[in-house]
């Protein structure tokens, strides 16, 4: 692929990211369970992740610019093929269950733009339950996605940049009305500070114990996550070498200042104890809840009367619906195509049929995108419409997923020393220099995800609930698994036919 052909600017680059990392109900859920203490930890996860990971992958970015594999590359590069499949493809099977959960979940939004909350579970038509409108919505969703990816990466571009957009506007809205609201208070927060104790203790009972710290941290960890899938478009992106590592890092760093930011600025507005305590607040209501009290506490610094306050807090909901769908249609249309790309144009072309290596015109692996769509949309259908055991499948498969979603990256972190040590690579971008220093910092990066990864296996257990617990292990062990049969099988079809 020339330059010419190439579609990803480097601002297109950065909305990519924005929209697979970036979550601004991140920022409401940290407030909800820890409020100001969260700060603390999502500085401490950017530092111990999120930065330094970020950094080797523009360097493996950097030193694969032509790879059309993403990580599957970056992988088979540094440890060998064997475990670059095993690795990746556990990645892949978390991403199909995120996609089947998320087509769900996407709905909440849209349905909060015009009814101004969570309209859900009314939705029947023509004799169907809200569940199973649900899943047809959902089914829709997949084929309108993955048709349109199909035609070309600069329409998966123009759909992650009017997600970056909206998400990056909705920022914005919040923090000048908080600023507005934090003025006309004179510099008064509703959330009070208590000298450092606000920002070490959590307001909520819930949050108190250590093992809820440790959950909440293992959370912060893990919002930081996804930049490895634009490995995938790495190919496709304007002076790859350049803006690739470029892109990251100025993401990084916007996003690690925006999530501390927006967390002590919802002090501003909400007091911890009458808003986020208030009954009814849940995590599913309270990005919503939260944006409809600044919109009113704004109306009143404002001096609207008390109707028109309301009325903007409704409106504040309902751009926040639309923000928030906007940008699961941009991390939708980047990850419907990106892992899948890494692992089946990346693994050795004879492991697969002929169309499903096969790029159409636009060069898009259109075949094989479609049998994941097809593969999406039966795992959507029988969680729909199967009833109770249906119910019991799709809880077994989130579970699965819980650790298989980060389970890659001790791949991707344990495979960069190797990575390193390769001389025949053009490093033209290159931050890590002294190998002990490189060493040192992967060692605390694989500290972090172990334990976060441990705890998450651990935590189910502490409470007593097994079936989630074995569910939660078996998921990587599983998917691994799978990949490893498959490796075999392929290997010794190969061996007989010569």
């Amino acid at each position: 692929m020339t330059e010419k052909t190439k579609q990803i600017s480097l601002i297109g680059l950065i909305m990519m990211l924005f929209t697979t990392i970036y979550g601004f109900a991140n920022t409401t859920v940290a407030y909800d369970q820890m409020g100001y203490a969260s700060i603390i930890w999502y500085v401490i996860s950017a530092l111990l992740f999120m930065i330094p990971s970020s950094l080797m992958f523009a360097e493996y970015g950097s030193a694969f610019k032509d790879a059309k594999g993403g990580i599957y590359s970056w992988l088979a590069a540094s440890i060998g093929e064997r475990l670059a499949f095993i690795g990746t493809f556990i990645w892949l099977a978390s991403w199909v269950i995120w996609m089947v959960s998320t087509a769900a979940k996407i709905w909440i939004p849209f349905s909060t733009v015009f009814a101004g909350h969570d309209a859900t579970q009314s939705w029947t038509v023509m004799g169907l339950s809200s569940t199973q409108v649900i899943g047809v919505l959902g089914i829709l969703l997949i084929l309108g996605l993955t048709w349109s990816s199909v035609r070309g990466v600069e329409t998966i571009t123009k759909f992650a940049s009017v997600g970056g957009f909206f998400v990056s506007l909705l920022t914005v809205v919040f923090l000048l009305a908080s600023l507005i609201v934090w003025f006309s208070n004179h510099g008064q927060l509703a959330e009070p500070i208590h000298g450092m104790k606000s920002f070490l203790q959590s307001p909520s009972t819930a949050f108190q114990s250590p093992i809820a710290l440790a959950s909440f941290a293992v959370y912060a960890v893990f919002a930081y996550a996804g930049a490895e899938s634009l490995g995938g478009v790495i190919d496709s992106v304007k002076h790859s070498e350049k803006n690739f590592p470029k892109g990251l890092i100025i993401g990084t760093i916007f996003i690690t200042v925006a999530y501390s930011l927006i967390i002590f600025m919802w002090g501003v507005s909400a007091n911890w104890q009458s808003v986020v305590g208030a009954k009814g607040v849940n995590l599913g209501n309270i990005t919503y809840v939260l944006m409809s009290n600044l919109g009113s506490t704004l109306g009143h610094s404002l001096g609207l009367s008390a109707t028109a306050a309301m009325g903007l807090g409704a409106a504040f909901a309902r751009f926040t619906g639309l923000s928030m769908f906007l940008a699961y249609i941009g991390s939708f249309s980047v990850l419907v195509y990106s892992p899948l790309k890494s692992f089946i144009m990346g693994s050795n072309p004879d492991f697969w049929p002929k169309k499903m290596t096969q790029v159409n015109q636009n060069g898009m692996p259109a075949f094989a995108m479609w049998v994941q769509a097809g593969v999406v949309v039966i795992l959507i259908a029988l969680v729909s419409f199967g009833g109770a055991a249906a119910a019991q499948f799709y809880t077994i498969l989130t579970d699965m997923a819980n650790v298989s979603t980060s389970f890659p990256y001790l791949f991707l972190i344990g495979a960069f020393p190797f990575f390193k040590r390769r001389q025949d690579l053009d490093y033209s971008f290159h931050v890590y220099n002294n190998r002990f220093v490189t060493n040192l910092i992967v060692t605390v990066v694989m500290i972090v995800l172990v334990a976060g990864i441990g705890f998450s296996c651990a935590e189910p257990l502490i409470q007593h609930d097994y079936v989630t617990a074995f569910w939660t292990i078996i998921g990587p062990v599983f998917f691994g698994l799978v990949a490893w049969g498959f490796l075999q099988y392929q290997q010794r079809a190969k061996r007989q036919s010569r």
